[in-house]
């Protein structure tokens, strides 16, 4: 019992760490990334090279959903752009998931220390917030050594042997379990690191780790559609399009699973973890088989969720973005571009006061007593 609540701090520990990065980055260089992603619309590869950038920092692949999502509301870019970026950003994260495999226990306590010492002496600009990045990274490191620990007693348990005797052997219910695990602890990133945790402390075999991973990386798309679930059609392409994605990998992947088995001990020869190699690899030919449908897919999107019609007379709020509430910046930059629109909106009812007094307009007089009262609803 005790070890068992040892490895679930660890868990829970890993999940803190990843979300520590994620909300430090944002916090951090939350504008200059939605920059960089609004700025990659032009080129296909510029996009999908912004996504794995984004993703990369974040460490997460749901929140660049949510960004980019955003960005198809407001019309910024096209659908099949988005998904581009979508693409990337698994890459992004796999990419992470790879550099954690390695052995960085001796960097832990460095980021930590660092970290702490940073954070406490400036938390109120912008050097504080990159020493809560370093601590969330030495929590993730010290995390994944925790969990080495915490599982070594559990293995030799006569018990464990049972419960894994017990568990099945089948992918998809290995997927179904490893997508809802992912969506409990959100963080595909941390659900793949701990798999490939486990399969080195012999927990878990190989076969079943591969089925978990899939099911990590169907959970990710899951989580980012349940998010935005509530959101605008237009919103919803973007996770929904992602988890197409998802659904059809995995399901392309299960008949390949045992070629791969095979190829893991050339793979952990060259110093790569076998599963987190294969979480990247599976991302990696995703992508590749993927990038020219996404055309096809966005405008299909498109029709199965149209924009919903907007009455062009009514004033109402063009910036906004719950997206952004949980990351300060972003949410005053959307802020203030809602506001320089509601000085737009007070000028044009400006302007037209004078055609109604010389020309006893009573329809534009009408139509701007309509565009005050929309102005008063920007205002709150």
């Amino acid at each position: 019992m005790y070890n068992l609540l040892n490895l679930l701090a660890a868990i829970a520990l890993l999940v803190w760490g990843t979300h520590t990065v994620r909300t430090g980055i944002l916090r951090v260089m939350g504008a200059s990334l939605r920059d960089v992603l609004a700025s990659s619309v032009k080129k296909p590869f510029w996009a999908f090279v912004s996504g794995v950038g984004v993703s990369s920092l974040l460490q997460s692949s749901t929140a660049t959903c949510l960004i980019v999502s955003s960005f198809v509301g407001q019309g910024i870019f096209m659908t099949s752009t988005a998904l581009i970026m979508m693409l990337g950003a698994d890459v992004g994260t796999s990419l992470m998931a790879l550099m954690f495999s390695f052995d960085l226990s001796w960097l832990s306590p460095l980021l930590i220390v660092v970290g702490v010492v940073v954070f406490v002496a400036n938390q109120n600009n912008t050097l504080g917030r990159w020493g809560r990045v370093a601590i969330g990274l030495g929590l993730m490191t010290l995390a994944l050594h925790l969990i080495v620990e915490a599982t070594q007693p559990i293995t030799q348990s006569n018990g464990m042997h049972v419960l894994l005797s017990v568990l099945p052997n089948d992918p998809v219910i290995l997927i179904l379990i490893g997508a809802l695990l992912t969506v409990i602890s959100y963080s595909s990133l941390a659900m793949v690191l701990l798999t490939a945790t486990l399969c080195q402390t012999q927990v878990v075999s190989l076969q079943m780790a591969l089925g978990l991973v899939l099911g990590a990386n169907l959970g990710s798309g899951l989580l980012a559609f349940l998010t935005m679930s509530k959101s605008p059609a237009e919103v919803r392409r973007v996770p929904l399009g992602n988890l197409i994605f998802k659904c059809v990998g995995c399901a392309l992947a299960v008949p390949f699973l045992g070629f791969y088995i095979p190829v893991a001990d050339d793979i952990q020869a060259l110093g790569f973890d076998a599963v987190v190699s294969f979480h990247f690899l599976f991302n990696l030919l995703l992508s590749i088989c993927m990038l020219m449908l996404t055309g096809k897919l966005g405008d299909w999107l498109t029709q199965y969720l149209p924009s919903t019609l907007v009455d062009s007379n009514k004033v109402q709020p063009k910036y906004l973005d719950p997206t952004a509430l949980s990351t300060p910046s972003l949410a005053i930059a959307c802020a203030a571009r809602e506001a320089l629109h509601q000085a737009d909106v007070v000028e044009t009812m400006l302007r037209g006061i004078v055609p109604v007094i010389q020309n006893d307009d009573a329809e534009l007089a009408a139509k701007l007593r309509e565009m005050d009262d929309g102005v008063d609803d920007l205002y709150s």
